[in-house]
């Protein structure tokens, strides 16, 4: 019987943490020096029990872990760690105390719940019931479900884990804490996403103390509520990059339409009319011809809902009023938008370098060089595309570092370093089948874009706009005139 969550647990979104107070009567944990926790606090040595952590200190505040996989270990190591006193409860002490810190007892399962407080417990939900012969024992303790399920479980049941331990022991306190925390992670110590820790219960007091371990522990804690939240929060393990789906579609979309059409032109067109067998450019030349059509669209679709939004706003004469669902969702995707366009972007420069290597390139080249020799031409040198050829390389790389800037700056460790200006500032022939060049196809949205961005800049757009961004109404109550220096404040509110 299996006795411990899995380690492949993955952290949560990035969401500002809230602070929370200390608990009356509980013992504080050691107090950590800055930087200290991010530091690994488990040793290859650990396994043989000859890497021990430090004993935790006198009057330390004693935790109970039910459980001895992996979690159960990584949990019991970053606790030590932490200045907390362990009682780790297992089936088979002497066979798993080898795995935990010298420092944590490893005790069977009903003498590790008669001291402690607080009781982790990291088993699977199928095994809740063979808890409940310690259900006296653990009576009035705080139990923390660190559980989550499958994708079908979650499904398949219409409570939480949580919810479902809770009723098997009605006499205790059930937090929910820790299920979006890796094991590797608690090993490893956090990093940027990975510190967020939701909590969830119905006794504020029981979040509050499990709260303050959390901040011990060299984590966030993110108050999600009642227990009724837990079903949510066990969800959240389960969802796979859900921010990056309707970007990822879009990209994709984008991308079997430019290479449809750039099929038709430079493949199917020859083959129709001229009777050219031109298909292996379908590997390399036609998807290289279509990677920059697509990062020119999606980057434009970056900023264009900061048009529409801009435009709604002039039209309502308010700020006050909410967007369109469409437009809202739009503009919260921008960052992921922006960042395949930078991925297309870099894959075409890629692609382009790799054009020279083709063999059919080296077979025009000789081909080319034997038409010179035939048409006795000792100089073959046109001016107009040696120039053309110059100037989209130069231009090229001017572009794809300044992408290469947009996608850095959106990092979050890049983006918290600059104010909002900084931010701001940096983010700111004969047709074949009578169809025109994919380039200027693309051109057609980001040049409808620069050219609403110029008429925004207009002092006759501007300034209202500036007055609705600062809280002005038309036919409303909030009347003001801008100052004369109104200019450099429309610079620090941008949609």
């Amino acid at each position: 019987m299996a006795e411990e969550v899995p380690g492949d647990q993955v952290a949560c979104p990035t969401i500002p943490a809230q602070g929370c107070g200390k608990s009356p009567g509980m013992d504080t944990p050691a107090t950590r020096m800055p930087g200290e926790i991010d530091k690994p606090l488990i040793s290859h040595h650990l396994v043989d029990s000859d890497g021990s952590l430090a004993e935790p200190p006198v009057g330390a505040l004693k935790v109970g872990i039910l459980g001895s996989g992996d979690f159960a270990r990584s949990l019991a190591t970053r606790l030590v760690g932490s200045g907390f006193s362990v009682v780790v409860g297992s089936r088979n002490p002497k066979r798993t105390a080898g795995l935990f810190p010298s420092s944590a007892q490893v005790t069977f399962q009903e003498e590790a719940v008669t001291s402690p407080g607080i009781i982790f417990v990291a088993v699977f939900r199928e095994h809740y019931s063979s808890l409940c012969g310690l259900s006296d024992q653990l009576a009035g303790k705080i139990l923390v479900d660190v559980s989550n399920p499958t994708e079908q479980e979650h499904l398949r049941h219409l409570e939480s884990n949580a919810e479902y331990l809770a009723s098997l022991f009605p006499t205790c306190t059930v937090v929910k804490a820790f299920n979006v925390i890796s094991a590797w992670t608690l090993q490893a110590g956090p990093r940027d996403g990975n510190r967020q820790v939701p909590i969830c219960s119905d006794q504020p007091e029981a979040k509050r103390t499990i709260s303050e371990m959390v901040h011990a522990m060299g984590f966030m804690p993110l108050d999600m509520g009642s227990l009724v939240s837990a079903r949510e929060v066990e969800a959240m393990p389960l969802h796979l990059l859900p921010a990056w789906k309707v970007p990822a579609l879009l990209a994709l979309g984008l991308f079997v339409c430019f290479f449809a059409y750039n099929f038709t032109r430079d493949v199917l067109q020859p083959y129709v009319q001229e009777g050219k067998n031109k298909f292996y450019k379908l590997p390399v030349s036609v998807v290289n011809t279509t990677l920059p059509c697509v990062a020119y669209v999606l980057l434009s679709l970056v900023y264009l809902p900061g048009v529409l939004a801009a435009t709604l706003q002039l039209r309502r004469g308010t700020k006050y009023h909410r967007f369109p669902d469409w437009l809202d969702h739009w503009l919260q995707h921008r960052k992921q938008i922006g960042l395949l366009s930078f991925f297309c972007a870099a894959l075409h420069a890629l692609y382009s370098f790799c054009l020279p290597l083709r063999r059919s390139h080296r077979y025009d080249l000789v081909n080319l060089a034997v038409k010179q020799m035939l048409t006795n031409k000792s100089h073959l040198w046109v001016e107009e595309e040696v120039w053309r050829m110059e100037i989209y390389l130069s231009l090229g790389v001017l572009a794809l570092g300044t992408l290469s800037l947009l996608a850095i700056t959106s990092l979050p460790s890049i983006a918290n370093s600059l104010n909002w200006r900084e931010f701001s500032f940096v983010q700111e022939s004969r047709y074949k089948f009578y169809l025109p060049p994919t380039f200027t196809l693309t051109l057609l949205v980001p040049c409808v874009i620069i050219l609403a961005k110029g008429l925004f800049l207009l002092p006759c757009f501007s300034r209202r706009l500036t007055k609705i961004r600062r809280g002005w109404e038309k036919d409303g109550a909030v009347k003001f005139t801008l100052p004369a220096d109104s200019i450099l404040a429309e610079k620090t509110s941008h949609v």
